[in-house]
């Protein structure tokens, strides 16, 4: 990516690792909470990928071993859920496969900040959080922060907020896209998780594929809110603007720096 120009280079690069996703049409294991598993289920489905969601004990290696992602999420937490995502991540390890982790809710629980630090030495290609988890993880939501926990950690952090940040200490880009509205709709934040988990899939470099799936996301979600009413509509238009969008349109709304 060129760094005088940002916003054409990671649009142009978010453009050709969508159609890619579209082409291969990758699946992708989600471990998510059951409020979480519909929208990022839809959101997948709609950008182009295969999604699985089991987390029955008895199934969940062969479903990872059959995906090109999986996708770790710490919401509603059950001794079921938590036993599924360790023996996931085993998996994912054992085959090579890219994986994300979304450690939801850490800042509220010693338990889970507990998990999160032992899938973390797992190494996650992408830990994606929004603000508050951020906070918790590294002790401040600050780009330099952030990037400097990045660069120690050797992963990817892509932390949500008005505006996003996405870094691997090395490379940090800001991405301004994106709409209020969807703080009033439950679980985005798990969708974006879960698309992102795609992107991983079908682009080699994990910095990238978060940067773009985070533009894709944002992109979308300011054209399905030009029409909205509110949230209702707001989640269907989401998925129609996701099927619908162009590298043309990337490149028009991209704001990033």
């Amino acid at each position: 990516m060129q760094p005088s120009d940002p916003a054409r280079a990671l649009s142009h690069r978010a453009g050709e690792i969508l159609e890619r996703l579209r082409r291969l049409r990758p699946r992708v294991h989600v471990l998510t909470s059951p409020v979480a598993a519909q929208r990022s289920a839809d959101v997948l489905t709609a950008a182009g990928a295969i999604p699985s969601m089991t987390i029955r004990v008895r199934d969940v290696v062969d479903f990872v071993r059959a995906a090109d992602a999986l996708v770790v999420n710490l919401g509603m937490l059950d001794a079921e859920r938590e036993l599924a995502a360790r023996l996931a991540v085993g998996q994912a390890i054992r085959r090579r496969t890219p994986w994300l982790l979304d450690p939801v809710k850490l800042e509220l629980s010693g338990a889970r900040n507990t998990l999160t630090h032992e899938l973390l030495a797992q190494s996650p290609r992408v830990v994606r959080l929004n603000r508050c988890e951020a906070t918790a993880l590294v002790g401040s939501s600050e780009p330099e922060v952030v990037a400097a926990w990045a660069r120690r950690a050797g992963l990817v952090l892509a932390v949500s907020g008005p505006t996003d940040l996405v870094t691997d200490g090395r490379r940090t880009l800001e991405i301004g896209n994106g709409t209020a509205l969807l703080d009033r709709l439950t679980a985005t934040g798990c969708a974006l998780s879960a698309l992102t988990g795609a992107f991983l899939a079908v682009h080699g470099d994990p910095f990238e594929a978060a940067a773009a799936c985070t533009l894709v996301y944002g992109v979308a979600a300011e054209v399905a809110a030009f029409e909205a009413a509110g949230p209702g509509t707001l989640a269907a238009r989401l998925l129609d603007s996701l099927y619908a969008l162009t590298p043309t349109l990337l490149h028009e709304r991209a704001r990033v720096r």
